[in-house]
């Protein structure tokens, strides 16, 4: 890991499941991501929480509705909004998702992957470049699950997004699970997608749960993290070094305790594997 990204710990998905719990308890959570796209009102509920919890922990931002690779204008309004809660809530990094999710002025309320070509790198590094101007930050980006594949593609999407974080100074967010769940779709090797990536380049990495119905996987956030994405984590800290890690669940929400169970486990695996690069240094 470079130097120059910062090392928050072992954070959750901030969900309004647990708001309560959160400030009643102080649990032991190094940090929250939150949804952006969920904090875009004008006062109310969650705006208070939101405040609340920033003055206790740190926050990193996650959208869902930039739509990076789409066909049409990025929104200026939603950029402005972006920036506006940005300015309110002092994010550590703002990320959203290497995808297009936007027909005209319609949200399709999906990650839809984008075809990897020459042409797709220039159009979406030219886009990284105006968020990046409003912003005046990197953006961090995310690799996405899939389920097709574009036949037009000049990259593999590891390739694709070393080239955009080198031509774009765009960060990346590595999605252990959804790396896990596209290898099983399309056959290739998940190691091969993160080794492929720059080491300083990776601000964060997720973990989540996915459903597995044996011809194919979907990334759900419904279920514990599996043990073939906790040993793909474990490498992924071996070759990396200490990342940021959010653990995220987004529906079939259980008792909070056993979501910091899981999160317990990711910073003892944590501990362990740096432990032991430190003592190879």
């Amino acid at each position: 890991m470079s130097a120059s990204l910062p090392f928050l710990g072992y954070g959750l998905g901030l969900r309004s499941a647990y708001y309560q719990q959160i400030l009643e308890q102080s649990p032991d959570v190094d940090w929250f991501e939150v949804v952006s796209e969920n904090f875009m009102v004008q006062g109310g509920k969650a705006l208070y929480y939101l405040d609340a919890i920033a003055e206790r922990y740190p926050l990193v931002m996650h959208g869902v509705s930039l739509s990076i690779g789409g066909p049409h204008a990025l929104d200026p309004d939603y950029l402005k909004q972006l920036k506006q809660l940005a300015d309110r809530v002092k994010p550590a990094w703002i990320s959203d998702h290497l995808c297009w999710s936007r027909g005209n002025a319609h949200q399709l309320h999906d990650l839809l992957p984008l075809p990897y070509t020459a042409e797709s790198l220039e159009y979406i590094a030219g886009r990284v470049a105006q968020v990046q101007d409003v912003l005046q930050r990197p953006l961090v980006l995310e690799n996405v699950s899939s389920y097709v594949r574009a036949a037009s593609d000049d990259f593999t999407e590891w390739e694709f997004l070393a080239a955009l974080s080198r031509v774009s100074g765009c960060e990346l967010l590595l999605d252990v699970n959804n790396v896990y769940v596209s290898s099983r779709n399309h056959g290739f090797d998940p190691w091969s997608f993160i080794e492929s990536l720059p080491k300083n380049k990776v601000r964060q990495l997720h973990l989540a749960g996915h459903s597995d119905y044996g011809d194919y996987v979907i990334d759900t956030h419904d279920h514990p993290v599996s043990d073939p994405v906790w040993a793909l984590y474990q490498r992924t800290l071996e070759h990396f070094g200490p990342v940021s890690t959010l653990l995220e669940r987004d529906d079939h929400f259980p008792p909070f305790e056993e979501l910091l169970d899981e999160l317990q486990k990711a910073r003892e695996l944590g501990s362990h594997v740096l432990a032991g690069r430190q003592q190879c240094a």
